[in-house]
């Protein structure tokens, strides 16, 4: 956590930079092509919901949320990256922390989610333990992250992506390629019996693609044509078992 946290700390002015148009005029909205919620429907109704961001770096997605009625808590490891989220929404409750230790009470929230966040940078070994922890029975865990697609046909070498299959299948698990950001990406089993379990029902799994005629400014990640094609992203929709 510590490599995630010096990197995030260091890179925070210029992600806002290159991407606060986009994450703040389509708050509501999931993945590198920001497909709207209002289409995908993952969160549902959040009014009078208390929900927790994991991972919300300039808490976007939360300030959004308590628009719309949520008891919204945003967290991050990164201080910069909050001092973002203060700045732009100076009422919404943000907490520094680790995703792997979040400092709350059992059962305190009805959501947990992240777009990305702490289920893309954080080991889901244990992460999930201390979501399963924190959501209520009955309670909505939903998160986007990267499909294996875009890392197992990643040149490492000459660091960038092509269209063939690189790397196997026990490639997966801990992305380290020595700079940036550490992180975490599974196949669909592996993710099925960790969500299961730690107690979570799967109610769908979205396989995002980009809509026509959509750009990000995610471009070294969500090559356009590469994601048409194979989904780069897909979001869990899970449910905590009573």
């Amino acid at each position: 956590m510590r490599r995630n946290r010096k990197f995030w700390d260091a890179d925070s002015a210029d992600y806002q930079a290159a991407h606060r148009a986009d994450l703040e005029g389509a708050p509501l909205a999931w993945g590198a092509f920001r497909v709207p919620e209002s289409e995908l429907h993952v969160l549902g109704d959040v009014a009078g919901r208390r929900v927790l961001e994991l991972g919300c770096g300039g808490a976007q997605w939360s300030a959004a949320l308590s628009a719309l009625g949520a008891h919204a808590v945003g967290l991050d490891l990164s201080r910069a990256q909050l001092a973002h989220a203060r700045a732009k929404a100076p009422a919404l409750a943000v907490v520094l922390a680790d995703g792997e230790q979040p400092p709350f009470a059992d059962r305190a929230f009805d959501v947990v989610f992240c777009d990305h966040g702490a289920m893309s940078f954080c080991d889901p070994a244990r992460t999930l333990p201390e979501v399963a922890r924190l959501v209520r029975p009955g309670g909505l865990f939903a998160f986007c992250n990267a499909t294996p697609y875009p890392y197992l046909t990643w040149n490492v070498e000459k660091d960038k992506g092509t269209r063939r299959l690189l790397r196997t299948y026990d490639d997966l698990g801990r992305q380290d390629y020595g700079e940036g950001t550490v992180d975490w990406v599974l196949g669909p089993g592996d993710w099925i019996r960790l969500l299961r379990g730690h107690g979570f029902e799967i109610e769908d799994l979205l396989e995002l693609r980009p809509p026509a005629g959509a750009t990000t400014t995610y471009a070294d990640f969500a090559r356009g044509n590469f994601a048409s094609n194979w989904p780069i992203e897909w979001i869990w929709k899970t449910r905590r078992s009573d």
